[in-house]
């Protein structure tokens, strides 16, 4: 890969580039060591850019819904303490001079711990320093850029963090709504010196998601507006060029698919590989977003031909990317002429003891927390088999959606709609247990911190409603073997993005194809009316437009609450006492093929 900047503007040196496409494969792609190991003359130089995404929340390996370390079957471990070894290791490796580190966004939403400092001793209210940022100050971060899950807390708490930050929060393509101001720094140049070389002028631009505007609708609606981030690029890269940016990086947290879950009533989600392609002057993209796992990848420009690097560390810490770029002065300017990264593996390094340190206090706040019994279950409940049969774990999620929206319409015009709720399974890990049960147990029920919403659907709304959801499902013809590790998630439907409905019956026939699997869909006993009028429970994520469901988006809104549904969990245990299945549990919905049942 060949660049060269004169005045802020990029030519291709050809005979560079095709001599360098060959060496891209090794590691490290630097020819000689920082600051130009040859002599303090040698005119090639190499720096490296270290980068994180998705982090979660998590600092250390430690998984709060287990109270156990962090565990997968591939072994994998997670967390920040874990990263800040890897990054001191090739801090020595390269040279602390030499190297940058930056993250991608999605970094204070996902975690119990997270969780605990936004919402029960919001860093916003206290003042005490926000988990997250400590760590990340302490390893010496130089960007972060926003993610679509920065904003699930509110604006207040986001701008305390970001206040809290030694170094940018960025978002080039995240505007003022009443202005059109950028609302975040768009963009950073970081300065590189290497002894007896001209610096070198890194460029870190951030861009985000634009689906933050549908998920986070409550929050943003007013506030903020999220721009096309081709566009964007497009606006941006030539002035970081002519500010002086010898590197350009890409901080993008979209992933690089080209898809959306939102159709196309946004800019696209997924974009990474669209501004590579598009956007001539980038060096290299630290995609994030997707949770995928790519070490190394070149996307051509299709208006310069040059490759662009692109590469996305695996979600909550248990990747580090890291881009080795090779500069050459032509001119007496800095030419990116080769570039070249990998993966390195958290489960490989001890945490690091300092950011523990850091972190430990937060931390042990936060166990003690999530581990406060407040009432009792009458018996086990697990979601471990909630996404092909009904059971009594998603009924009780129904069950106290309905009853918060029923009392929030008392006293009001549409008192009398019959409520039905909707539920998905967040998490097949979840498990009420028969005995004590904890915050944790409900936290690993209900993982996302969304808040409640009431909509009035119509019968027939309904209807489009579940058809749209049960696309979930592998169409299967009778008499075929049903297996339900291939039966789910057809199309790459996540199961968040599966419904389920409880307050009417219904059976959902896989043999059908989608669009025609609802069938013996009733209300109170009898076929149900097209035009009656329904109070829907749903969530927030949902309401807004998540998932692309038919009509809710639209739907008028009947209740809209702050409280977040998790908390309801908690609130009702902590009133009744007990969760008893005998008291809300009702088979309403199963599988079917030709009207006999699929799965028992």
């Amino acid at each position: 890969m060949s660049q060269s900047f004169t005045r802020g503007h990029r030519r291709a040196i050809a005979a560079v580039a095709i001599g360098c496409i060959a060496a891209i494969g090794s590691a490290p792609a630097a020819t000689a060591a920082p600051g130009g190991g040859k002599g303090p003359k040698d005119p090639t130089v190499s720096i490296t850019v270290m980068g994180t995404s998705d982090l979660h929340g998590y600092i250390e390996n430690w998984d709060y819904f287990t109270n156990a370390e962090y565990d997968d079957a591939a072994h994998n471990d997670v967390g920040l303490a874990k990263i800040s070894t890897l990054v001191d290791q090739v801090r020595a490796d390269r040279g602390e001079e030499s190297t940058l580190l930056i993250d991608n966004g999605d970094t204070i939403q996902g975690t119990s711990l997270t969780d605990y400092f936004a919402t029960v001793e919001p860093v916003s209210e206290t003042g005490e320093t926000h988990p997250m940022a400590a760590a990340m100050n302490a390893m010496g971060y130089d960007a972060t850029t926003l993610g679509n899950h920065e904003f699930n807390y509110g604006l207040p708490l986001l701008r305390t963090y970001e206040e809290q930050l030694d170094f940018p929060l960025l978002g080039a393509n995240v505007k003022d709504a009443v202005t059109g101001e950028d609302a975040f720094t768009p963009y950073v140049i970081k300065t590189v010196k290497l002894k007896g070389q001209k610096p070198i002028q890194v460029g870190i631009l951030g861009l985000t998601t634009p689906g933050s505007a549908i998920w986070d609708k409550n929050n943003v609606e007013g506030r903020l507006v999220f721009d096309d981030m081709v566009e964007q690029a497009r606006t941006y890269v030539p002035e970081m060029r002519s500010a002086g940016a010898d590197v350009v990086v890409v901080s993008s947290h979209s992933g690089p698919s080209g898809t959306s879950s939102y159709g196309g009533a946004l800019p696209v989600e997924n974009a990474s590989t669209l501004i590579a392609e598009q956007v001539p002057g980038i060096d290299a993209i630290l995609a994030g977003h997707e949770h995928q796992e790519i070490p190394e990848r070149f996307v051509t420009n299709k208006q310069t031909g040059e490759q662009v690097l692109l590469t996305e560390p695996r979600n909550w810490g248990m990747r580090l990317s890291v881009m080795d770029f090779e500069l050459t002065k032509v001119r007496g300017q800095w030419d990116v002429t080769s570039a070249h990264s990998e993966l390195l593996n958290t489960n490989t390094v001890p945490a690091d003891p300092e950011i523990s340190a850091i972190a430990a206090d937060q931390h042990q706040r936060t166990i003690d927390y999530v581990n406060t019994p407040i009432g009792t279950a009458t018996q086990t409940m697990s979601a471990a088999d909630a996404r092909i049969r009904d059971t009594a774990v998603m009924d009780f999620v129904n069950e106290v959606q309905a009853g918060a929206v029923h009392k929030a319409l008392e006293g009001t015009p549409n008192a009398d709609l019959p409520v039905l709720s909707i539920v998905a399974p967040f998490n097949r890990a979840a498990v009420i247990p028969q005995g004590p049960v904890t915050i944790r147990d409900m936290a690993g029920l209900y993982v996302f911190p969304n808040t409640l919403f009431g909509v009035e659907l119509t019968g027939a709304q309904v209807r489009d409603y579940l058809e749209y959801s049960a696309k979930y499902f592998t169409q299967t013809a009778p008499g075929a073997p049903v297996d339900p590790a291939t039966l789910t998630n057809a199309g790459g439907t996540p199961d968040y993005n599966y419904d389920m409905m409880s307050g009417v019956s219904y059976d959902i026939d896989i043999s059908k194809p989608v669009g025609q699997r609802i069938v013996n869909l009733s209300y109170a006993g009898a076929p149900i009316d097209p035009a009656q009028r329904f109070a829907v429970a749903t969530n927030n994520y949902r309401q807004s437009g998540g998932g692309n469901f038919p009509h809710i988006a639209t739907a008028p809104v009947l209740v809209n609450q702050t409280t977040e549904i998790r908390q309801l969990l908690i609130d009702y245990l902590i009133a009744e006492g007990t969760i008893d299945p005998a008291t809300f549990f009702e088979e309403n919905w199963k599988l079917t093929r030709n009207g006999e049942r699929v799965i028992g």
